[in-house]
Formats: C-alpha cells, sequence, structure tokens
C-alpha cells in the first residue's frame, strides 16, 4: 500500500493500457537464432547483445516508415520530441525482436537506452517490460530493473516509453511495496518522470487498487503539460471501469477546474448527458457557457488499449 497518500493505479482488468496484456513470459529464448548456412544446417545461436540488436534493427528499417514515424511524433524544435531519431522500424516488429531478446542482461540493455535510435530505446524498454512480468525472473532482478528504470530515465523520454515500461517495470515492483516514489516523481520538474507516475498505477488497477491512481491524478490536475492530461483523463476513466462511483465523485469536485483533455478523456465511458453536463459544469466555472460544450468527440487512448493517443 501508499506509504504517502492511499494506494492505487490504472491497470486493473488487465487491459488498462497498452502494456497491460496477457503477461509474455517470453525470458526462455536467451539467444537469437542465426540464419542456417548453406548447407541447411543450423547455425550456433548467439547471446542476445545490444549490437545484435542494432543490426536486425539496420536490416529491418525503411524510409516509408521513417516518413510515418516523423508526421506521428512531434519532433520539431520545441516540441514535445524534439531530436527524437526514428530509424523506420515498425513498433510491432521491434516488439517482436525484444522478445527474441528477452534475456538480455541489463549491461547490454542499458547500452540500448544509451541510443539515438528511438526503436532501440523502444526495445530496451519492452525488454525490461518482459523481463519485470516474467514468472521466472527473480526478485533480485526484478529490483534491478525498476533501479535501471529510474536511473535511466533521461533515455526514457517519449510518452510511448513510459506507457511501455512504467506498469510492469515501476509498478509491478511496487505492487506490494511503499509508493512513495510515484509522489515524489509526481512532483518531479521532468515531465516523463511525472507521466511515470500516473502510468504506474496500471497495475494497482489490476488488482483492484484504486487510491494511488485517484491521489497522484489530483495532484497532476494542475500541470502545464498536454500530455500529462492526457494520462491524467485516461487512467480516470479506466479506474471508473470497475467503480463508476468513485469516477463521477472526482469529477464532482474537479470537472470544474480539471484540464479539458483530461475532463474529455475522463468520461468518455460516461453516457451522453453526464458528458455533456460535466463539460457544462466546466464551462460555467470559466464564466463562458455555450462556448466549451461542443458534442463529444472520443479520443483513443493507451489507458484504454485502444493505441496511442497521444501525437
Amino acid at each position: 500500500m501508499a506509504a504517502t497518500p492511499p494506494g492505487n493505479s490504472p491497470a486493473a482488468r488487465g487491459h488498462i493500457g497498452t502494456d497491460t496484456p496477457s503477461l509474455e513470459p517470453e525470458l526462455a529464448a536467451p539467444a537469437v537464432k542465426v540464419p542456417p548456412d548453406g548447407g541447411g544446417v543450423a547455425a550456433p545461436t548467439r547471446p542476445p547483445s545490444a549490437a545484435r540488436f542494432l543490426e536486425r534493427l539496420e536490416a529491418l528499417r525503411s524510409d516509408e516508415e521513417q516518413a510515418k514515424y516523423r508526421r506521428y511524433f512531434k519532433t520539431g524544435p520545441g516540441e514535445y520530441a524534439e531530436g527524437d531519431f526514428f530509424t523506420g522500424v515498425r513498433m510491432g516488429v521491434v516488439f517482436e525482436l525484444a522478445k527474441e531478446f528477452a534475456g538480455m542482461e541489463l549491461p547490454d540493455v542499458e547500452a540500448l537506452l544509451e541510443q539515438d535510435i528511438h526503436e532501440a530505446r523502444a526495445g530496451a524498454v519492452k525488454i525490461m517490460a518482459l523481463q519485470a512480468s516474467s514468472k521466472k525472473t527473480p526478485e533480485c532482478r526484478r529490483r534491478e530493473l525498476f533501479e535501471l528504470y529510474l536511473r535511466r530515465h533521461d533515455r526514457i523520454n517519449n510518452w510511448d516509453l513510459v506507457d511501455l515500461g512504467a506498469p510492469r517495470v515501476v509498478g509491478g515492483w511496487l505492487r506490494d511495496k511503499p509508493r512513495d516514489v510515484l509522489y515524489d516523481l509526481a512532483r518531479s520538474p521532468d515531465l516523463w518522470e511525472r507521466r511515470t507516475a500516473i502510468v504506474a498505477t496500471s497495475w494497482f488497477l489490476r488488482d483492484g487498487e484504486q487510491d494511488d491512481t485517484y491521489a497522484i491524478a489530483e495532484l497532476l490536475l494542475g500541470d502545464s503539460e498536454d500530455l500529462i492530461h492526457k494520462a491524467v483523463g485516461g487512467w480516470l476513466r479506466d479506474a471508473g471501469r470497475s467503480d463508476r462511483q468513485r469516477l463521477l465523485q472526482f469529477l464532482d469536485t474537479h470537472a470544474p477546474t480539471m484540464p479539458r483533455v483530461a475532463l474529455r478523456y475522463a468520461i468518455e465511458h460516461l453516457d451522453q448527458a453526464q458528458r455533456q453536463d460535466y463539460l457544462a459544469r466546466r464551462s460555467a466555472e470559466r464564466g463562458h457557457i455555450g462556448t466549451d460544450t461542443p458534442a463529444f468527440e472520443p479520443e483513443a487512448s493507451a489507458a484504454a488499449g485502444k493505441g496511442p493517443p497521444d501525437r
């Protein structure tokens, strides 16, 4: 249970977030198979290494996929992903490759995190998530994964990387431990650390615990970043899946002053009358009723398992 405020988070029911599907215990494949030689006999496997992973990435890249990433992620000057470099490998392919390399040792995982290539860092975080969720992973390794995530948060520096690793690596580790660190992260000046604070609570929601989700959401309501507003709203909405009344109580208190994006994400699964009511309350608080209550347009959310919303 949480040591600071209550203890809760958004991964309840096993389908919250893009990183909470059924667990994938792929640690059993510690080596990558080398293509057969000319005689058709499979060559010996090689240990999974950062260098080998990068070789495979290079072979899988395409200019077309690279162009798609440039349109999807905001990498321009002053934008949230400024300077992030995408080599052009589809994320589904990166994740499959990560499964092949799931037995990678942590020094090599950290070497991937050091890369400027986004897909390399995504592969590293996916490997960390796979190891953290595997029943074969010893407790000492889970701790090391948690510590690596926090220590190298400077390289886990985009919304998709946070959403990929925070539930399993951070939330999974804190499942039966004090959660003070999440409240420290929620107060961090770093955007991605603040996002980790709310996203990590996914794992607690799986267990039916909601206290930390609501407490951290409340801490982040005044945040200035759109990517935090989306995460807060998405995780509140998913907490409401199992306890609608508690979500409504939170909204009764905070809807008038919530960031608009956070509110719209949070009310997505309410009926139309409720959605319009909460939007109207927000508009009334701002003294311009009628200009802030358009027809509701549900936005996809990583927390809802519909794919990443943050662009």
